[in-house]
């Protein structure tokens, strides 16, 4: 067994935007900067801020391991879904969980939690 080094990117005093360990990135949740966006609007936001760590991580979207997604009402279940099924790559659909949940701050809508292969 070799020597491992866990990598953290923008690591803050409560918590890390990504970390890489052995081959995987753990995202932490993502959620829409613009507050005043729609469920559409933050849903894109948040994807773009996936992609941009993945990126950072030497991944993309077609290396999802799973998906974990949040939703403040999950009335807007179907308006999240159009932007995610445009936004996820055609035969690279990760497994997934859908679930309304009461977000840190309740202007967020969607924040969503993804692990990938790097």
């Amino acid at each position: 067994m070799g020597n491992k080094i866990i990598q953290r990117f923008d690591v803050g005093t409560r918590m890390s935007e990504m970390s890489v360990y052995d081959g995987v990135a753990h995202l932490a949740g993502q959620v829409a900067d613009d507050i005043r966006l729609d469920i559409a609007g933050q849903t894109r936001q948040v994807l773009a801020s996936i992609d941009a760590l993945l990126a950072r991580a030497g991944s993309d979207k077609t290396k999802i391991l799973m998906a974990q997604i949040y939703l403040a009402d999950i009335r807007d279940f179907a308006a999240m879904n159009a932007v995610w099924d445009q936004w996820v790559p055609v035969g690279h659909t990760p497994p997934r969980a859908t679930v309304e949940a009461r977000l840190a701050k309740p202007e967020w809508k969607v924040e969503i939690v993804v692990v990938a292969a790097v």
